[in-house]
């Protein structure tokens, strides 16, 4: 018997979670320490570090979710979201900025493990000489299961397996409680204002959850993009004419005064025209949360704002 796709793939998509996703999450060693294959080679870790850098706003998201202690995060021109903002604070190390890691003050904290990845990946060589280093960068184009396995692996550094499945648990369950409804729900199209100008996301691109893991059907068939997705105009989307218009403002999140708001770019003729602006379709996504975190938390986050919205 031939199941149909939709079924398939809520099967994969719950395994993968449950799994903890493709690849090994860690390989005990020692004792005391474990081997992390990670998104930059493999990194023998200490179990239970004491003094922990991160310096992936993903990963913060992460390691804030399972009560991981943090010692330092970027602070110089980082913007994070309000549910990680106390990673500000005076108590915690200021280890440079989300590309340029602090490394004399990182030297002189001498910390026991340090996660970099994201937008400090270029770091990785100079941080090693002062503590292990873990990139546990979420891939976008496996989603759910790098997502899965990136949290098991922190988990199991820190000895925090059993709260990982819990969260994990409830991130399936809310993941299934949305694709039960976007399949009736109509198309979508995911867009990034940033400047004034608008970018249109794909399938299993950097913003692709929407389609892939919650199984709206996405408006148009655009080809695979990058980080910064597909230019697109008010006249495309009005033909493209999505049920649901799902909308990230980058200006937002990075504090730039560049560029007109989100609200003010589709407020205009053309996009008053299409489907979700008429059905009051229009989602306005928690933008910090997405474009500087984007971990478990946000994700999360994002799933509360969806079911809110297809549940009037």
């Amino acid at each position: 018997m031939k199941l149909p796709q939709s079924f398939v793939s809520s099967l994969v998509f719950v395994g993968l979670l449950i799994g903890g996703g493709f690849g090994s999450v860690a390989t005990a060693q020692q004792s005391d320490t474990l081997s992390i294959e990670h998104a930059q080679g493999t990194t023998v870790v200490p179990l239970n570090p004491k003094k922990v850098i991160i310096l992936n706003p993903s990963t913060l998201d992460i390691a804030d979710a399972l009560d991981i202690p943090v010692a330092g995060v970027p602070k110089t021109n980082s913007h994070l979201p309000e549910f990680l903002k106390k990673y500000q604070g005076a108590a915690w190390l200021n280890a440079g900025t989300l590309f340029e890691p602090d490394y004399e003050a990182l030297s002189h904290a001498s910390p026991d493990i340090i996660f970099a990845g994201g937008r400090a990946r270029d770091a990785r060589d100079k941080l090693s000489e002062i503590a292990p280093v873990v990139s546990l960068e979420i891939d976008p184009a496996h989603f759910i299961a790098s997502l899965s396995q990136r949290t098991h692996q922190l988990a199991s550094i820190f000895g925090k397996q059993a709260q990982a499945e819990t969260l994990l648990a409830a991130f399936t369950a809310k993941a299934e409680t949305i694709r039960a409804k976007s399949a009736s729900a109509g198309s979508a199209m995911v867009i990034m204002v940033n400047g004034g100008k608008m970018s249109a996301y794909t399938p299993g691109s950097r913003f692709g959850f929407i389609y892939d893991a919650l199984g709206f059907a996405p408006a148009v068939n655009l080809q695979k993009t990058g980080t910064h997705g597909s230019i697109v105009s008010s006249e495309f989307i009005l033909h493209a004419n999505p049920d649901w218009l799902f909308v990230l403002d980058r200006d937002s999140a990075t504090g730039s005064k560049t560029g007109a708001a989100a609200q003010q770019v589709l407020d205009n003729p053309l996009i008053r025209k299409t489907s979700a602006w008429q059905k009051g379709h229009v989602v306005y996504l928690d933008s910090a949360s997405l474009y500087i975190a984007g971990g478990l938390q946000s994700y999360s986050r994002l799933m509360d704002s969806i079911n809110s919205a297809l549940s009037p």
